[in-house]
């Protein structure tokens, strides 16, 4: 018989998949108190201690105070008020490494103990490999902002590079998805393979149920939508990278119309060769009216595209077609959806408060969620799990017939 694992890791998954969560959030919050620069080095072991005596601070504080942030921004600030935006990002940093150890030492274990086969060893062990690019990507991300072109460029303002914070934050919630993913199935598979109701339906024959061209089309829909929505989530990091969310404060409207006059979202002065040839592209990514107004598009294309999902839940063909647990799925990742615009809004409306804003990135962890657990509700279930299945329905046949 194959390995089935047990639910044991699927529990391990979906608790470092919350720490992933966690660390998305917190570092929502070190962008947002401008805490990300304060620590000017990378110091993947001995980082974990903090500055602790008065000297060792004021040691820290000098190397802050080189950098271009504290000369052009910060140039004000005490040690007292430096020790406030360095704890931020050191509690950032430190629960990077905690994922790390949280997730190698119990993923050796199964390995060794045979709870996971060969091919979902390969696949914990990509993402532990991640783990570690993440925390390279994070420094090459940190040392943008740190680049003293800062200085020589007038008007400059000290922040990483939106692209390479787009590729932080979207390093992490492909991990977050690997691992909660991977949970899921894990759980879901070792409960079908005790004999529990696929997805909550009914009937044995699963793969009737998705050869149903219905359940098809929703499941090619839901793929489809599940990308929006990381998309929407990427074009939210070039919003924060470039703080787009501090212009246009209104919601539907732009200045009082749909849309910004076509030479602001087009600028020329963002465009760096001569013959403009990269003005929409750069546009696209470096002006923040643009960057905004992409965003809002596509945010309003997710949620008009998860409503459309759910009212097809609606149709009585549809929900008898489709397993229960994957109709209950989607009016989830619609109401998530709801509450997830709601943030949004509120977010711009209010200039961009912490919380809401925080809240707001969590958010989007949220409805990827949802959207996995769609996924995972229109999914068969592993071969491993199929033949336990079969295995136990047959040794409690036996069972029963004996005296």
């Amino acid at each position: 018989m194959p390995i089935l694992a047990p639910p044991a890791v699927g529990g391990w998954l979906m608790g470092s998949a919350t720490l992933v969560l966690a660390i998305i959030v917190v570092g929502g919050v070190t962008r947002l108190t401008e805490s990300g620069l304060s620590i000017t080095e990378w110091k993947p072991i001995t980082g974990v201690v903090p500055p602790i005596t008065r000297e060792e601070w004021e040691a820290e504080f000098a190397k802050y105070k080189e950098t271009p942030e504290f000369k052009l921004l910060n140039h004000s600030i005490t040690v007292e008020e430096f020790k406030s935006i360095f704890f931020w990002e050191w509690g950032h940093r430190v629960l990077g490494r905690l994922i790390g150890v949280a997730f190698v030492g119990p993923l050796a274990y199964f390995a060794l103990r045979k709870k996971i086969d060969g091919r979902m060893t390969r696949r914990l062990f990509g993402l532990g490999l991640l783990i570690g690019a993440q925390g390279a990507l994070g420094w090459y991300m940190v040392k943008s902002g740190l680049d003293n072109k800062h200085l020589e460029i007038p008007g400059s303002v000290p922040r990483v590079s939106q692209y390479r914070l787009a590729a932080h934050l979207g390093t992490a919630f492909l991990l977050y998805l690997g691992m909660f993913g991977t949970g899921l199935s894990i759980i879901k598979d070792w409960k079908y393979a005790k004999g529990a109701a696929w997805s909550g339906s009914t009937t044995g024959d699963i793969s009737k149920i998705l050869q149903n061209p219905v359940v098809k089309r929703i499941k090619v829909a839901s793929w489809a939508l599940m990308g929006l929505v990381f998309v929407t989530a990427m074009s939210g990091a070039f919003v924060a990278g470039l703080d787009a969310g501090l212009l246009y404060n209104e919601f539907p409207l732009m200045g009082g119309r749909l849309a910004p006059p076509s030479d602001e979202l087009f600028d020329p002065a963002y465009a760096k060769n001569a013959d403009k040839s990269d003005l929409w592209w750069r546009n696209i990514f470096e002006n923040p009216t643009t960057v905004q107004f992409d965003h809002r598009v596509l945010a309003i294309t997710t949620y008009l595209g998860t409503t459309a999902l759910w009212l097809r839940t609606l149709n009585p063909a549809v929900r008898a077609a489709l397993p229960p647990l994957a109709t209950t799925a989607i009016r989830a990742a619609f109401t998530m959806a709801n509450i997830q615009v709601l943030l949004g809004i509120s977010t711009l409306l209010y200039l961009v408060p912490i919380p809401l804003a925080a809240a707001h990135q969590a958010g989007s962890v949220m409805l990827l969620s949802a959207m996995t657990h769609v996924l995972i509700s229109l999914r068969r279930p592993g071969g491993a799990a199929r033949l336990w299945r079969r295995f136990n329905a047959t040794q409690a046949t036996v069972k029963k017939t004996q005296p």
